[in-house]
C-alpha cells in the first residue's frame, strides 16, 4: 500500500432512491497524479457516483475527503470551487459563442464589474484561453470561430482544455470519446496523455476497455450499485475486467491485495 495521501478519498458513499439502491457503501481513492477509470455495465452505479462527488446530488451517507479535508458539495459550483472540474458527455458548451467565451463561460474576466452591465476583458480572456489550449496541446486555428462550425473532436478538446485550465485538484471525464470518430478519438486521447505527463489527477468513465488500458493506472469496477474491486492496469487484462463486470469472476478469488482494497 502507498503512503501518499489521496487527492480524493471516498468512504462508504451510499445513495438510495426510495427502494432503489443506486449506490451502496462505495469506497474509492485517487492518488496524486494518478489516472483512474470507472467501468461497469449500464446501471452499475457509475453515473450516480459521479453525480455525488461533483455535487449534482447529495448522498444518503458516506464521506468525501479532498486533499485530506472532509468536504460536502451542495451543488456542482461547490465542487468546482474546491478544484474539481467535470467534462460531461453533453460538454456544457455554447455553440454560438467563440472559444474564449466558452472557456470562461460563467467565469468571465471583467474590466468593470457592474452586474448585467459589466464590461468584459476580451483581450485577457483570449490570451488566457490561448495559454490553456497550448498547455494541453489543443490546436484551434481560429479562436474567434463559434463552436457551431467545429467538429465534435474540436469541441471536446475545448471542453477538456477548459477543465485542465481551471482544475486545482482533479478532472473527471464522462465518456470523452463516445461520439467521436477514430481520428478525433486519438486526438482526445493524446491530450489526456498530456495531462498525465503534467501530473494532473483524472477520473475517466468509459465503456471502451482499449482506451482504459491505454490511458489509466488503475481500474475501478462497479457492479450492481457497488464498487467490487480496483485493479492496477499493469496487473490485469481486458478479459479479467470483463469477467468482473459481468460477475463471471469473483474479486475475492483474485490474488493481488489491491484487487479487494475496497
Amino acid at each position: 500500500m502507498t503512503s501518499k495521501q489521496p487527492v480524493l478519498q471516498i468512504t462508504n458513499l451510499t445513495k438510495h432512491y426510495g427502494g432503489v439502491k443506486a449506490l451502496t457503501d462505495a469506497s474509492f481513492r485517487l492518488l496524486p497524479g494518478e489516472h483512474a477509470a470507472i467501468v461497469g455495465d449500464n446501471g452499475a452505479g457509475k453515473s450516480t457516483f459521479v453525480r455525488l462527488i461533483t455535487g449534482v446530488e447529495q448522498p444518503n451517507s458516506g464521506d468525501i475527503n479532498l486533499d485530506g479535508q472532509s468536504v460536502h458539495f451542495s451543488s456542482p459550483l461547490d465542487a468546482r470551487d474546491q478544484g474539481i472540474e467535470t467534462v460531461y458527455q453533453t460538454l456544457a458548451l455554447a455553440e454560438d459563442l467563440d472559444v474564449p467565451a466558452n472557456i470562461f463561460l460563467g467565469r468571465e474576466i471583467t474590466r468593470l464589474a457592474l452586474g448585467p452591465l459589466s464590461v468584459l476583458n476580451h483581450k485577457a480572456m483570449r490570451e488566457q484561453s490561448a495559454s490553456m489550449l497550448s498547455t494541453t496541446g489543443v490546436k484551434i486555428q481560429d479562436m474567434s470561430e463559434s463552436l457551431r462550425g467545429m467538429s465534435g473532436g474540436q469541441r471536446q478538446c475545448v471542453a477538456i482544455a477548459r477543465a485542465a485550465g481551471f482544475a486545482k485538484k482533479l478532472i473527471i471525464l464522462d465518456e470523452p470519446t463516445a461520439a467521436l470518430g477514430v481520428a478525433e478519438t486519438a486526438r482526445v486521447e493524446q491530450i489526456i496523455k498530456g495531462l498525465k505527463q503534467q501530473g494532473i489527477p483524472l477520473i475517466i468513465i468509459s465503456h471502451n476497455l482499449r482506451q482504459v488500458f491505454d490511458l489509466v493506472d488503475r481500474i475501478w469496477v462497479f457492479r450492481q450499485g457497488r464498487i467490487i474491486c480496483s485493479r492496477l492496469t499493469r496487473e490485469t487484462n481486458p478479459e479479467e475486467i470483463v469477467g468482473l463486470i459481468t460477475g463471471a469472476i469473483d474479486p475475492a478469488t483474485l490474488q493481488s491485495a489491491e484487487a479487494v482494497a475496497c
